[in-house]
């Protein structure tokens, strides 16, 4: 079949994000099926788009959804009419069926399906539509398959792929130009599925609990070949590339054999690791730190589920800071049980992490099928009926959102490196001037005092 993936999201910063997911599931398609890609990140306007649409004269259209907002409670902007308008105009150049799939339609799959009128949806990991097109080729029901949702059908749970997991790379085309020339940076998966019990993430319910990890040399075959496409800077998007600290060390020493010369950067659990962890990254080219703290009071980290302490927090910084990385820390405030005592160990206890930046955000947004929904909807903040696809967030009963960025405010004293929210439309007009410039990789590290 003749087959089109459009990856949907737009959004660029802190920086565009390469639609890695599409890969794979190019992986999964091809040979069999005749697979173009769509990039509307990169496809520059509507006409272009349309034009793309009606050359590729798709018999089937894949239309991936990564983000529904921004989560920021101080400037909230969901991309949700965004989708509502590609929708509009892929309905105009096409009759194909649409499937709509990614993280943020396996979030809330009913809500996007009815909203956006698709034919079909994947709910979990995109391979899933290798069976949903060999059922369409037959003409049988896939709606009895695995993470196949139909039009008015009953909404499926995730289901892991277990198949072959195969990233198939881009040529160089305009698209993957475009990544290039705006911060330089390609991103590659380590593992799937996410251990951890974060009372606020998706993580577990899209791609399970349960690691499945890729074999080291494939990954530093992938790194190795980024870096040959032009990459500056390499991103791992696992849920926390430390999660399994055996593999994580293998991947770095694979990149060491691999000769991999460009810097990298991972998202981190700060929790405790064996001595000399962070200088075997290091070693192999990693650079960048980003940490999701959440909080640096313990009582606030075992509400929020936290495999870790403040201690692990100040020792992982430590360790990390010693290795040379660029270090940065996500807190998350006024969650459940977030009182003035617990705000203020944090605040007080951030001065300690010393040339870091800091994103914090205040309120946490309220996805289904976490543990936070739940307390949510035992709490009254939410029905139990409630459209989420509007963001909602948690807030403690026990302190304001005004009393908390006034906490934030005072002690930030118009430092830069206190973000607040996602930095808002300004910080979004100078990423791009400054990509646009030639700079490339994590701009946050610029923000470090």
């Amino acid at each position: 079949m003749k087959v089109l993936l459009i990856s949907a999201n737009t959004i660029h910063a802190p920086h565009p994000v390469y639609p890695l997911g599409l890969d794979y599931l190019v992986g999964a398609l091809t040979p069999r099926h005749e697979v173009r890609l769509l990039d509307v990140n990169a496809a520059g306007g509507e006409e272009r788009i349309a034009a793309a649409l009606r050359d590729a004269d798709p018999e089937v259209i894949g239309l991936s959804i990564r983000n529904i907002d921004n989560v920021d409670t101080l400037a909230v902007k969901s991309f949700v009419s965004g989708y509502e308008r590609i929708v509009r105009l892929v309905r105009r150049c096409s009759g194909a069926p649409i499937v709509l799939g990614g993280s943020g339609f396996s979030i809330f799959p009913g809500e996007l399906m009815s909203l956006l009128g698709a034919d079909f949806g994947i709910v979990g990991e995109g391979e899933h539509m290798v069976s949903l097109l060999s059922a369409m080729e037959r003409g049988d029901d896939p709606s009895a398959l695995p993470g196949i949702m139909i039009r008015g059908g009953v909404v499926p749970e995730p289901v892991p792929w277990e198949g072959a997991v195969v990233r198939r790379m881009r040529p160089a085309d305009a698209a993957r130009r475009f990544y290039l020339e705006h911060g330089g940076i390609l991103n590659l998966q380590t593992k799937r599925g996410c251990p951890f019990c974060c009372i606020y993430c998706t993580y577990p319910h899209i791609e399970g609990r349960r690691m499945r990890l890729v074999p080291p040399d494939e990954v530093a075959r992938e790194a190795r070949e980024l870096q040959e496409m032009g990459a500056h800077f390499l991103f791992i998007t696992d849920s926390a590339f430390n999660a399994d600290i055996d593999h994580s060390l293998a991947v770095a020493r694979a990149f060491r054999r691999q000769g991999l010369a460009i810097p990298w950067g991972a998202f981190l659990a700060p929790i405790r690791t064996p001595d000399g962890y962070y200088d075997v990254l290091a070693e192999a080219g990693w650079t960048h730190a980003e940490f999701g703290t959440e909080s640096l009071c313990d009582a606030q980290l075992n509400r929020y589920g936290k495999p870790f302490g403040v201690e692990d927090v100040l020792v992982a910084h430590e360790s990390a800071r010693r290795a040379g990385a660029r270090i940065a820390h996500y807190f998350l405030l006024g969650g459940p049980g977030e009182d003035a005592v617990s705000l203020d160990e944090t605040m007080n206890r951030m001065e300690a992490l010393g040339k870091a930046a800091f994103f914090l955000m205040c309120g946490v947004r309220i996805f289904p099928h976490t543990p936070l929904y739940d307390l949510a909807v035992e709490d009254g903040q939410i029905r139990p009926d409630q459209n989420l696809l509007s963001p909602v967030f948690y807030r403690s009963k026990d302190v304001t959102t005004e009393a908390i960025i006034d906490r934030v405010q005072k002690q930030a004293r118009g430092r830069i490196n206190w973000v607040y929210g996602d930095g808002g439309e300004k910080t979004e007009r100078v990423v791009t001037r400054m990509y646009a410039r030639g700079r490339t990789g994590p701009l946050w590290e610029l923000l470090l005092r």
